[in-house]
């Protein structure tokens, strides 16, 4: 155990708070277990009580002490994308905290791909865990609630400071958001249903398994768990942010200009404006690569003293529905522009 580690495993043990390195983005880990270090989070975050956590776990061999009534599908997805950034939703086991589920009777369930954040959760497994020996680190992330969330250990210091005992570095996030939800809480032979895009997508669900999630769009009024990221305004900047088609963006960022509003541009594409934007960041023009640097750029662009983000919507494609619901509800809140 390296010597991070062990003062790792000690502050978790101790109801403490530890921010770590996934492969989406850094989470803001507590001991599972313990309703009192869940608390802790939720105080630190700022964040609803009744908005359940993601549990980290060191391997599929600790889903039988978080779920009840498995079903076969959850342990072929496991296999086939654990270590990586699939969320399932299964059935609470009875020793899970509802502090954790947020008051439901699931339970979110994860094993990152991010060798810092696996050698955490192992040595905290091999430690004896939290309470009542069991492995699972609960960790949303490590940002104020509804803010864009961090991929950098700095982004974690600037926005909780000294709420965390320790921030273990690992550089920036490989994916960059976070990961796909799939609810596998169904009654019957129900499919399971996709409550959040991510960088696994339902056309890579389906190649393994035969089973093509459903979209919750068109599942109003049925038992929808309630996730993280679900709600309508979330990952968003302080300052308000709007998405502009890639066709309308001169005429929209000039007009901002001529009102005397200071404009910032996060683009895909190379734009030739007839105005200067006082802030520009442009991402690459593909799907996993945009999602890398979201956040990142995001964060530069709201810390640049600007009275507006403008972000040049992405293609309507499957390939982008993960990034697309990101901003969609990052600019949710901001109103018309």
């Amino acid at each position: 155990m390296t010597p991070d580690f062990t003062r790792a495993v000690g502050f978790l043990q101790a109801g403490k708070l530890v921010a770590f390195p996934t492969e989406t983005v850094y989470g803001l880990g507590a001991d599972a277990a313990n309703p009192e270090a869940v608390a802790r989070i939720f105080a630190a975050k700022g964040r609803p009580a009744d908005h359940p956590l993601i549990v980290h776990l060191p391997g599929a061999g600790h889903l039988e002490r978080w779920a009840r009534d498995i079903p076969a599908l959850a342990w072929e997805l496991a296999e086939a994308f654990w270590p990586g950034p699939l969320t399932l939703i299964l059935k609470r086991a009875p020793e899970v905290p509802y502090a954790v589920t947020g008051g439901q009777e699931t339970v979110g369930l994860r094993m990152p791909a991010h060798p810092l954040a696996l050698g955490l959760l192992r040595a905290f497994a091999l430690a004896g865990g939290g309470r009542g020996g069991l492995c699972g680190i609960a960790a949303p992330s490590a940002n104020r609630f509804g803010r864009i969330s961090p991929t950098e250990a700095a982004h974690v210091h600037q926005e909780l400071g000294a709420t965390v005992a320790l921030v273990l570095d690992g550089g920036p996030c490989q994916v960059g958001i976070e990961s796909t939800i799939i609810d596998l809480s169904c009654h019957g032979d129900q499919p399971p249903r996709l409550l959040r895009p991510g960088h696994i997508t339902p056309e890579q669900i389906y190649a393994v398994t035969g089973v093509r999630p459903e979209w919750p769009a068109e599942m109003l009024g049925e038992n929808v768990p309630r996730v993280s990221g679900s709600l309508e305004a979330h990952y968003a900047p302080l300052t308000p942010m709007y998405l502009v088609a890639s066709e309308q963006l001169p005429a929209v960022i000039a007009e901002l200009q001529k009102s005397g509003r200071r404009c910032a541009l996060l683009a895909r594409t190379r734009q030739t404006l007839p105005v200067l934007t006082h802030a520009q960041s442009q991402l690459p023009d593909e799907a996993e690569a945009y999602a890398h640097g979201l956040y990142a750029a995001l964060r530069e662009l709201d810390r640049s003293a600007n009275d507006v983000i403008v972000v040049e919507e992405v293609p309507a494609d499957p390939a982008w529905a993960a990034v697309a619901d990101r901003l969609r509800r990052a600019a949710c809140g901001s109103g018309e522009v």
